[in-house]
């Protein structure tokens, strides 16, 4: 979505548009007049928008086409257009009526100027609507402007543009009812396949003057081009694919939980990343298939405006909205970390200091707002930081960060200006700002002293060791087997009987589920099935052993131990029973592969009494545990003993 090569792309335009200045040291952010604008706009500008040659006037040899920095080249013309106001628009004040013949009040949507102006035809002096040049609004410095007003698309060639702005400015077209100017343009770079599109905006308030500004949107819309594209394409489909599955997923938890599956924030934060995922893809869909119509048009008409501004503005706003939600898929890591004290003493401070904080915010709020207006109605005509009641807000927030001017205030009420920085400062940082803390922080110790007293659960690390040691020990167990088939094997008998090779296991004390299963080995590679292992069948059977026995040392290489080296954080026995009753790698070794055989044996036993109990609802469907009429219990018992010496014995003994 973002790289260092889009951050470059976007100062090399601002630096080229925004601060190359004329030799008369006219740069766009300097502009203050409408004189100025016109200095900048047959200056700076066509000499920014129009590269044809060389730096040594050679010929670029492309055709008409401009590639600024000889790398970026100008996707159809440039557009400059305008927004005026009716000179009707506010009233004179009677007393100045007869020096003062017209008004022209600040912009607004039902105050734009819609007829046609000038002493000229043509698009630049006839009004068009925003439906009628496909445009969307802009939000500027002083308020927000439509998409419509009077516009030029300029020449293909920078003479021919030079010219149409000569007369621009000799037909008197910016005048007293301007209120801003904008000028648009679209440049892509091959090279590392961004599109960068760009709008220059110089508002002319009612006050007088001129106020610049600028928007430069730099963003990747044809997605598929180069070998890693394709892989991001791979990558995308496999996300759609979470996507549909956590879908399904939690369409069934709400319909078998209903509105209590919104009781956890956990649950209602997977539906916000779910919700904002599957916006996420239907942009994308919709953002491919418009490139790609705006791409096929614009090739079709080359000197036509290429009006990407609407897709800029909505992919930045897509990449926005993936910021966001990659911001709540790092939260949801919580949900999985807290699982023991240690996790949870963030979470259960906040969330019980939680109602505390809240009502003192109100509090704490009522006094904020309350310097808030006190320093816009003191400062806000002379200080910028303080010229708008939301900027008010946000300035003292920077000075309880300590970023603040003051000179500044002092410069505007001398009087007024230090009463209200020291007692903004004594009552909202030294005071309301550290309740704050102390509500925290007596919250906090609370939980800790809780938390010590209660048992210590099981950390992450705990799971990974027992995990690891786990996989560790049937490793090892594993190996035994091979190792005592092999020696079996390599008693020297040509012949190996079948009865033989289960004493041999019986005598080297396998439990009964290990024989199970090495007897199973020795059917497979039986393959006479007459129950012997001749010659050619014993040298198969070594081969496969020694096969697993490669593969079970690369498993423990893998792991990163060897056979006869202790568990982590054990050098040698004398120093683990140091340790606090810890034991030695060999006896934790020995216990392991009791605990694994008890396991083994245990599932042995379930799956027999698993069996018992399918043959004995059988033997009940079939009538033949029902007592005879009229007896009593011992009459019972005797019949259940009659009826089980029938049935088979489950145990196989």
């Amino acid at each position: 979505m973002t790289s260092s090569s889009a951050y470059y792309y976007t100062k090399v335009m601002s630096e080229l548009f925004l601060h190359s200045p004329s030799d008369t040291g006219i740069s766009f952010q300097a502009i203050s007049s409408m004189e100025d604008f016109w200095e900048f706009a047959q200056g700076p500008l066509l000499d920014s928008l129009y590269w044809t040659k060389w730096y040594n006037n050679q010929s670029l040899g492309r055709g008409p086409h401009s590639f600024i920095y000889y790398e970026n080249l100008l996707l159809g013309v440039p557009r400059l257009r305008q927004l005026r106001v009716r000179n009707d628009s506010c009233v004179v004040h009677e007393d100045f009526r007869e020096d003062i013949l017209s008004c022209y009040d600040v912009y607004s949507p039902d105050k734009e100027e819609q007829l046609p102006f000038g002493p000229l035809n043509g698009t630049a002096w006839t009004y068009h609507s925003q439906d009628e040049l496909g445009g969307s609004s802009h939000w500027g410095q002083l308020t927000s402007y439509s998409g419509g007003g009077y516009y030029l698309d300029f020449p293909g060639s920078r003479q021919a543009c030079a010219e149409a702005l000569r007369d621009l400015q000799e037909g008197l077209w910016l005048d007293r009812g301007t209120r801003v100017v904008f000028i648009d343009f679209s440049v892509y770079n091959a090279n590392i396949n961004l599109f960068c599109v760009l709008r220059l905006v110089v508002e002319f308030p009612a006050t007088g003057g001129a106020i610049p500004s600028w928007q430069i949107r730099t963003v990747k819309l044809i997605r598929y081009v180069s070998n890693w594209d394709f892989f991001i394409v791979g990558c995308e489909i496999t996300f759609c694919i979470f996507i549909f599955y956590y879908i399904v997923e939690e369409i069934l938890e709400l319909r078998i939980h209903g509105l209590c599956y919104l009781s956890s924030i956990w649950n209602i934060l997977d539906l916000v990343v779910i919700l904002l995922s599957i916006m996420a893809v239907g942009f994308h869909i919709f953002r491919t298939l418009e490139v790609n119509r705006l791409m096929e048009k614009l090739l079709q008409q080359p000197n036509m405006y290429a009006d990407l501004e609407f897709l800029a503005f909505w992919q930045t706003q897509y990449n926005n909205m993936n910021a966001v939600n990659l911001f709540f898929a790092w939260i949801k890591i919580f949900k999985y970390i807290s699982f023991n004290k240690t996790m949870t003493q963030l979470s259960s401070t906040l969330a019980r200091c939680a109602k505390d904080i809240l009502g003192f915010a109100v509090m704490f709020f009522i006094v904020f707002f309350a310097y808030a207006q006190l320093g816009y109605l003191l400062f806000g005509t002379q200080v910028e930081n303080f010229s708008t009641f939301v900027k008010c807000i946000f300035t003292q927030f920077r000075i309880i960060l300590g970023d603040f001017d003051y000179n500044a205030i002092d410069n505007a009420n001398r009087i007024l200006g230090p009463v209200y920085f020291v007692t903004y400062v004594f009552f909202v940082f030294f005071v309301l700002l550290n309740m704050f803390l102390a509500i925290i922080n007596d919250t906090y110790s609370e939980v800790k002293e809780e938390l010590a007293g209660q048992k210590d659960e099981l950390q992450l690390s705990d799971l990974l060791r027992q995990g690891y040691n786990k996989t560790l020990q049937r490793l090892r167990l594993r190996k035994e087997q091979v190792s005592d088939v092999q020696k079996v094997l390599q008693a020297g008998k040509q012949e190996i009987q079948f009865e033989d090779f289960t004493n041999s296991l019986k005598e080297l004390e396998h439990t009964e589920h290990e024989k199970t299963k090495l007897t199973a080995a020795f059917t497979r590679f039986d393959q006479d099935g007459n129950g012997i292992l001749d010659e050619k069948e014993q040298k198969e059977m070594r081969q496969n052993l020694k096969g697993e026995r490669v593969a079970i040392h690369a498993e423990l290489e893998n792991l990163g131990w060897s056979i006869v080296r202790s568990l982590p954080g054990e050098s040698s026995p004398k120093q683990a029973a140091k340790a606090g009753g810890w034991v030695s790698g060999e006896e934790f070794y020995t216990l392991t592969r009791r605990v694994l055989q008890l396991e083994t044996v245990l599932e042995g036993v379930m799956t027999q009494v698993d069996a018992m109990s399918s043959k004995m609802m059988m033997v009940e469907r079939k009538g033949w545990l029902a007592p005879p009429p009229g007896a009593g219990e011992q009459g019972i018992w005797e019949h259940l003993q009659t009826a089980s010496a029938v049935t088979p014995a489950p145990w196989g003994l």
